[in-house]
């Protein structure tokens, strides 16, 4: 039956979030129905919830880093058992019939994918909810196994940020001998560091700050290199296999360029939009160099990455805080105010 959720909600693009009630909706016979006990804050919760995008419809629960434990199953369910513990990412349906879809990369799916929050559900036509609440029903297709052996805090922004930079590194199949760098230390950032030096690669941080030395270090970068040095930047001229680019505003991608080997790929994960200024195609023409975009994974791809970081003990750096205290968070994160990730107890839900 129908469960009366409390939640976060945004009631405008001004509005702070504040307590709501609102219905989950009736399980179906694949569905699982998840206690959340962790939400993980995203730069794309912020986005939505002020409008900054312009599709938000209000009242919306943001949260797509979503841990919790099984409460019940449907009885078409064969994956999961009650106590079970699991993970819910960025999307919670697809049309699973397209070209991506029966390939699991259901990110891409030619129908649109159902997001977790501010989607429009494929059934009932209701708009879908995120995890700032205390439990939500979920397809047993789009709920991912979480290993026992994480830290359930840490592990919540492994279903956003950790796929996010996951799915590139597979995709341009990084492994021991690969030359990885990352453009930018945020959420995204740290967790490209830790899984391409699990994955064997030799790491380099790009970026704009000094004194981020000892942090990039500690979670697996092998050099630093300041992007505004020019000395420093020739020096990994014609280096790198794969550049994964964090910056989530636009920024001129022309200084990375020459650093990319012949074939080399820089791909944007952070960014979407026009880019400015212009690329200059000269260095990229001469050594078969691209430019690309990615956009999370699918299903298969994150259960992948979460059993990899089950079994090299990787999970997000993050602080962990109130529900009451996501407003204030919010600011924070607009400053960059976090290493790395703010994670909500969703014990603190209800005082």
């Amino acid at each position: 039956m129908a469960h009366t959720a409390i939640g976060y909600a945004a009631q405008s693009a001004t509005s702070d979030l504040a307590p709501f009630h609102f219905e989950r909706r009736d399980p179906r016979p694949d569905d699982v129905v998840i206690d959340i006990l962790y939400c993980g804050v995203c730069h794309s919760d912020l986005h939505t919830a002020r409008n900054d995008w312009g599709w938000t419809a209000y009242p919306i629960v943001p949260g797509h880093e979503i841990i919790g434990r099984v409460r019940e199953v449907g009885a078409q369910v064969t994956r999961f058992k009650a106590g079970d513990p699991v993970g819910v990412g960025c999307m919670v349906d697809s049309c699973r019939h397209c070209k991506p879809c029966e390939h699991e990369e259901e990110q891409y799916c030619k129908e649109g994918s159902t997001f977790t929050y501010g989607g429009k559900d494929r059934h009932d036509g209701s708009f879908t909810q995120g995890g700032y609440s205390d439990r939500i029903v979920v397809s047993e297709r789009f709920v991912l196994k979480v290993p026992e052996t994480l830290d359930l805090r840490g592990a919540a922004p492994l279903l956003c940020a950790g796929i996010t930079t996951w799915s590139p590194l597979r995709h341009w199949k990084v492994g021991p001998g690969s030359q990885v760098a990352v453009v930018g230390l945020g959420g995204l950032g740290h967790m490209g560091l830790k899984l391409a030096k699990a994955l064997g690669a030799e790491v380099t941080l790009f970026t704009r700050s000094k004194g981020k030395e000892a942090d990039a270090r500690k979670l697996g970068a092998d050099r630093i290199v300041l992007s505004t040095d020019t000395e420093q930047m020739a020096a990994v001229s014609d280096r790198f296999d794969l550049i994964i680019d964090t910056v989530p505003y636009v920024h001129d991608l022309n200084p990375y360029l020459p650093t990319l080997a012949t074939d080399g790929t820089l791909v944007l994960v952070g960014y979407l939009g026009p880019l400015d200024p212009f690329l200059n195609t000269t260095s990229m023409v001469l050594s078969r160099k691209s430019v690309a975009e990615s956009l999370i994974g699918g299903t298969r791809e994150t259960q992948e990455m979460l059993d990899f970081c089950g079994e090299h003990g990787i999970t997000s750096d993050v602080e962990v805080i109130r529900m009451d205290g996501i407003n204030a968070a919010y600011e924070r994160l607009l400053k960059s105010d976090v290493k790395y990730r703010f994670v909500i107890d969703m014990a603190t839900l209800k005082g």
